[in-house]
């Protein structure tokens, strides 16, 4: 014989009050973080339309007194910007599709076949992550020079086409796919590459894409390796050209917040575009 046992009166006003608490809690911290993020863009966009003057007077405010264009003026006559960007969408493009082919055939062979040494080039693959891209930046120049590919597309693309995060990511997804599907590829007479490339390469698709918007946005962003591997303005990309804007005399801060803010359009729209993709191959990514 059992007996059920009522909880206090106080526990259901309790148990209401600590929902309502977190759910405030959980608007306090979002709110916060959103404040975060979207004020130093804000105040990008407010440094780009003002004057030096109005800047040194008061470098906090957001907006200005008095709205100028100097500075998209400067960064659309002073610097070859068709050029600009159609260097950045070249290196950040190409880069991203020749890496996505790289990163998933190795991802594939990683997960879905049977070789000795298999778990052994993973775990090696993984410890890349941990050397910092400035470790290797000299061997890649060398390389680069020795080759005679400075100030050419080949010399911006082919030492950035393989990332060891987008291996480990593909690698991850691939492996929760049912092996079953290859089994049953193999019986009607399928190999290898043919079931890569008709099986597993769509059911990949929301990894694939979250994994195109990753590496877009970081090579678009890129800095350091066109600035080095481009001596010319003409083979730089948006990032690299905005240093123009900085010299010995001083720096046009307005010119360079006005080419950043422009620089950045291109990954919101890439962002929009892939959004739900991205947060699904994220989410999913790992998850067996």
């Amino acid at each position: 014989m059992t007996t059920d046992v009522q909880a206090p009166p106080w526990v259901g006003p309790l148990l209401r009050n600590a929902r309502i608490g977190g759910r405030v809690l959980a608007w306090i911290v979002l709110t916060v973080a959103a404040v975060a993020t979207i004020v130093p863009f804000l105040w990008m966009l407010g440094v780009a339309f003002r004057s030096p003057a109005d800047l040194y007077a008061d470098p906090a405010r957001l907006w200005p007194d008095h709205w100028t264009g100097a500075g998209v003026e400067a960064v659309l006559t002073q610097l070859p910007f068709a050029r600009l960007a159609v260097n950045s969408i070249v290196f950040a493009g190409g880069t991203t599709v020749l890496l996505l082919i790289i990163d998933s055939l190795c991802a594939y062979a990683l997960a879905r076949l049977r070789f000795r040494g298999r778990n052994l080039v993973f775990w090696t693959i993984l410890a890349t992550l941990m050397v910092p891209f400035q470790v290797m930046l000299i061997p890649l120049f060398l390389t680069v020079f020795d080759l005679d590919w400075l100030n050419t597309f080949q010399g911006l693309i082919v030492p950035r086409a393989v990332s060891a995060l987008g291996i480990f990511m593909l690698r991850q997804f691939f492996v929760k796919i049912p092996p079953e599907l290859d089994e049953a590829a193999r019986v009607d007479g399928a190999g290898p590459l043919r079931i890569y490339w008709q099986i597993i390469l769509p059911l990949a698709r929301p990894a694939l894409a979250s994994l195109f918007v990753l590496q877009f946005m970081a090579l678009w962003n890129d800095f350091l390796w066109p600035l080095v591997i481009s001596s010319t303005t003409e083979m730089r990309t948006l990032p690299a050209a905005l240093t123009l804007f900085s010299s010995q005399s001083g720096v046009d801060h307005a010119a360079m917040m006005a080419g950043a803010a422009i620089s950045l359009s291109p990954l919101a729209i890439a962002f929009l575009v892939a959004q739900r993709f991205f947060t699904e191959g994220i989410a999913t990514t790992g998850i067996k």
